[in-house]
């Protein structure tokens, strides 16, 4: 860690403070957020969270080195959503979700050649729930032997009176939480809020054997027993969606501390709010529910999507709207013109130290906003990666306005970027044989759509300004 890197502070849910954030190890940071349930595309709601800690892991990346973050995002292979989804569908559970996984690497980040549309890093690991059952068994084993678990028709149940901080980290009461929660009705439970650790499989779902009978884990499980053989007993950030704290968190906390007393599983709790559209909470009944791709293929890139997102602080409930996303178009074309063909230079320490105050990405994205007013380009790059803005992976859509009027396919980069150079082309035949009334026709409006044109000894280069109206290039046709 630089001497010069900034203090990082930190919403804690478990203190329901902002504090200092001092990893156990500043040679391992450990961060664990729990990723997807691998069965459906992302909604929009599923990208919050992913770019929000893809941040927070930059972040620790640019404080304390590269080499030093440990970042684990699990994925949930066996579910019991997974396994309507196959009874649904006639497909096999594997085949679901191998697909499903591949579509969020497109979508999310981490593909295997080519990066996801919004830019997340790969994490350190991915584990999948199906690789890890022998660490869950064993986990629910000791939580039996000390007194924490028991086994009831087939099933094996955590006993939440065992924990004494039970509903401390959600900030409910059992008798709350019995009042609110939807829990499972069942004869064989202790107590209502008991929670399934291990449950019966047929022959139709998956299973593993087990000293209890052939079946498969609980959801909770999982995160607890891969957290810690990945990360220790102990480690430092936890970070998930809100919708998680009851009852997922609040259940890996309390089974990870008593399988593990000895440890404190982690310190920091992170959790972002929700996300709303337009206002409204975003739901297929009110028709305001949709997923990543289905934003890309309307033609809204990935790096807007991003920028959109990292326009509220995480800690607030975002809205999406139109608005927003068309000003951070505007935004991103402005800034990837200014930095065309620039190094980055070292990130800008305004940029970093508002990261650091408990993740400000709005007050990250005003310091940008006044690098480039300031034209300082090569800072703006080098502060925007910080945030996963502007890098290559993520360019070339700035060369795209999406107009049917045009002719062209919409959504389609090469077929408008090939339509300029060929104007451009035709600019330099007309020069050549001297008929300058359309070179000069061509340039002009070349011009007033926004496109700049710059003439050099081995031809001519274009790029598009900070403001772009391509339904001008009309009068070319």
């Amino acid at each position: 860690m630089s001497d010069a890197a900034p203090p990082i502070r930190l919403r804690n849910t478990a203190s329901r403070k902002v504090e200092p954030f001092v990893p156990l190890d500043p040679a391992n940071v450990r961060m664990y957020v729990c990723g997807p349930t691998v069965y459906d595309r992302a909604h929009l709601g599923n990208a919050r969270p992913a770019v929000i800690f893809d941040v927070l892991f930059r972040l620790l990346r640019h404080v304390y080195g590269a080499g030093h973050v440990t970042y684990v995002r699990n994925v949930t292979d066996v579910d019991d959503k997974i396994n309507a989804r196959a009874h649904e569908t006639g497909r096999a559970i594997g085949e679901i979700t191998a697909e499903t996984l591949e579509w969020y690497h497109q979508d999310i980040g981490f593909a295997p050649e080519v990066p996801g549309a919004l830019g997340c890093l790969r994490p350190t690991h991915e584990p999948r729930a199906t690789e890890w059952i022998g660490a869950m068994k064993d986990m629910i084993a000791r939580l039996i032997a000390g007194g924490h678990a028991y086994e009831a028709e087939g099933h094996v149940l955590f006993a939440v009176e065992s924990y004494r901080d039970y509903g401390a980290l959600s900030g409910r009461s059992v008798d709350d939480m019995i009042a609110g929660a939807r829990v499972e009705v069942a004869p064989y439970k202790r107590n209502p809020m008991d929670f399934v650790l291990w449950k019966p499989s047929d022959d139709e779902t998956p299973g593993w054997d087990s000293p209890w009978g052939r079946g498969r884990p609980g959801w909770h499980i999982e995160c607890s027993a891969m957290s810690n053989e990945l990360l220790g007993e102990s480690f430092d950030i936890h970070g998930g969606g809100g919708d998680l704290m009851f009852p997922h968190h609040e259940n890996e906390r309390a089974q990870s501390c008593c399988a593990h007393p000895e440890g404190s599983f982690a310190r920091y709790w992170v959790h972002n709010e929700m996300l709303q559209v337009e206002g409204r909470k975003m739901s297929k009944s009110l028709g305001n529910f949709f997923t990543v791709r289905d934003l890309l293929d309307r033609g809204v890139p990935g790096e807007v999507i991003r920028l959109v997102m990292l326009g509220t602080h995480y800690s607030k409930p975002m809205d999406w709207t139109d608005a927003k996303r068309e000003e951070s178009e505007a935004t991103l074309r402005r800034w990837r013109a200014l930095t065309a063909g620039v190094s980055a230079a070292d990130a800008a320490d305004p940029v970093v130290f508002a990261l650091a105050n408990d993740l400000n990405t709005p007050g990250a994205i005003a310091e940008l906003h006044r690098l480039a007013g300031e034209g300082r380009a090569a800072e703006l790059k080098g502060s925007a990666a910080v945030m996963g803005l502007l890098g290559d992976e993520l360019g070339g859509w700035e060369k795209v306005r999406f107009v049917e009027h045009l002719g062209l396919k919409t959504g389609t980069n090469a077929d408008i970027a090939d339509q300029i150079d060929a104007w451009i082309d035709e600019r330099l035949a007309a020069k050549a044989r001297k008929d300058f009334v359309r070179a000069d026709l061509i340039r002009v409006v070349l011009a007033d759509a926004g496109i700049i044109v710059r003439d050099t000894p081995s031809g001519s280069d274009w790029e598009f300004g900070s403001i772009v109206d391509l339904s001008k290039l009309e009068a070319l046709r």
